[in-house]
């Protein structure tokens, strides 16, 4: 579906919109001193999941209500790397997460979000397809693992690995559809819109 001009608010955005307000109270359930909220962790991970929904809520109110705009699809997309970056970045603070993993995740998102600009401006899209979904699905589950208590550290390991794979494969592939799109020879034209 084309998406159509772009309100301020409908229904989709609202959603939307939620998960980047969830973001703040996420951090702050992350940071704060494990023993001064009795299930402190299990609320930071229930609002983990929240938003993480919220993604699959906002996208199916878009399409079923003929709503799919320019806004509320850029927005889907910044809302998905906000969410995950700030997880990330908490759980590096709180010794759960290794730096390395984390920059490797960070890094793909600021390289494909930059090549989205470039892409734009010649009034091109390139789509992900479902990469960028098993990306993002396989992103959750792992942060998901790490934030509730007392998971095993071998789920935890070998789910952080299969995300850190489609992470690469999934950048990998859209700087090769971006490559073929914009230096291929083929005629600009906006085509369809997908996270990437």
């Amino acid at each position: 579906m084309r998406p159509v001009s772009s309100p301020l608010l409908n229904a989709p955005l609202a959603v939307t919109w939620l998960r980047v307000l969830a973001i703040p109270g996420l951090m702050a359930l992350l940071l704060i001193d494990p023993d001064s909220i009795p299930g402190g962790r299990w609320w930071a991970f229930g609002v983990f999941v929240g938003a993480v929904l919220t993604d699959w809520v906002d996208g199916r109110l878009a399409r079923s209500l003929g709503q799919v705009t320019v806004l509320g699809s850029f927005l889907d997309s910044l809302a998905d790397k906000l969410l995950i970056s700030a997880a990330l970045v908490a759980l590096i603070e709180t010794d759960q997460m290794t730096a390395w993993a984390a920059i490797i995740i960070i890094s793909r998102e600021f390289a494909v979000t930059g090549l989205r600009l470039i892409a734009a401006a010649e009034d091109l899209i390139i789509p992900a397809g479902n990469l960028g979904r098993w990306k993002m699905t396989s992103q959750s589950l792992a942060l998901a693992w790490i934030i509730a208590p007392g998971g095993p550290h071998i789920v935890e390991d070998v789910l952080l690995y299969i995300a850190l794979f489609l992470t690469i494969l999934s950048g990998a592939y859209y700087f090769v559809m971006a490559r073929r799109r914009l230096f291929g020879g083929k005629p600009a034209g906006t085509k369809t819109l997908e996270r990437l």
